[in-house]
């Protein structure tokens, strides 16, 4: 077995040869922020697929993060931003982000997760400490999850105010069944591993110091038949209509982005500008300490 490592500042990229074929294993490396998904590092994950995608010997890809989470999700302190919103604050007088650019963005984070989805390789997220929101949704679009008993997994960026708008719908409800999807999806509620794999969100949990051993049992196939495999699994994905998740999600967050306020609702954008990130974070869970 021979091996291949490349560091960047935010990902590692580690390549191990055997005779049946190579395994990469790509590993979010910002533990300082929970791995949260900004632009720059997505676009960086994005560089690590091509590479992993254009090299014939690979017949698996592992998805996992450093430190104390898989990933958090997306950077909740640059959200609306992101769409050209400006700095959020009272004196910015920037337009207002169009429809254009919502929706060029919003697109562009669907595709990254449908390539996921319908990569040509296996794909195995393997998740320990937090694995919330976008950090989620690249391990539903995965093949297999196996994560440790202590994981947190859920939909806590819902409770921006989404009640269901995500990038992967149909594939979470295929998963676990539309009432269960709902639950998630209205309440934010995090699951440990052990609730996740009886629910049917990840394939198995295990103690988080056998988490290597056992995603690396998961890639004993050929590879020309993990191909054949993966390219039969997208015709069923297209009649089922789980490949549609990509186009309605991407249209549904680009709608809730334009959301309007009522007096009274919770509005995180205006609380993180008079509060700060952190603290509308703590208000906007608050809401849900009583939640079954």
């Amino acid at each position: 077995m021979s091996s291949d490592t490349i560091t960047s500042e935010t990902l590692i990229y580690e390549k191990k040869d055997y005779a049946e074929g190579s395994v990469v294993t790509l590993t979010l490396n910002k533990p300082h922020t929970l791995n949260a998904l900004n632009i720059e590092f997505s676009r960086e994950i994005d560089a690590a697929l091509d590479k992993v995608e254009q090299d014939d010997d690979v017949k698996a890809l592992i998805l996992k993060g450093s430190g104390n989470a898989f990933s958090a999700g997306y950077d909740l302190g640059r959200v609306y931003f992101v769409y050209g919103g400006g700095t959020g604050k009272p004196e910015d007088k920037t337009r207002r982000p169009s429809q254009r650019a919502r929706l060029a963005y919003d697109k562009w984070r669907a595709e990254s997760l449908r390539r996921i989805f319908l990569f040509d390789k296996i794909t195995i997220a393997q998740v320990h400490g937090y694995c919330i929101g976008g950090g989620l949704y690249m391990s539903l679009c995965c093949d297999m999850t196996v994560c440790a008993d202590e994981s947190k997994i859920g939909h806590a960026e819902q409770r921006l105010g989404f009640s269901g708008a995500m990038y992967v719908f149909p594939i979470l409800v295929s998963l676990i069944g539309h009432k269960k999807a709902r639950e998630m999806l209205l309440t934010g509620k995090l699951y440990d591993g052990k609730e996740a794999e009886r629910i049917g969100l990840v394939n198995q949990s295990v103690p988080e110091d056998q988490l290597d051993d056992e995603v690396k049992k998961l890639a004993q196939l050929p590879r020309d038949g993990i191909a054949i495999g993966k390219s039969t699994a997208r015709l069923a994905y297209d009649s089922l209509g789980l490949t549609s998740s990509f186009g309605q999600g991407y249209l549904g967050h680009t709608m809730f982005t334009n959301t309007r306020f009522e007096p009274g609702e919770y509005n995180f954008i205006k609380r993180r500008r008079d509060v700060g990130l952190k603290e509308a974070i703590k208000e906007r869970d608050a809401r849900y300490k009583d939640i079954f």
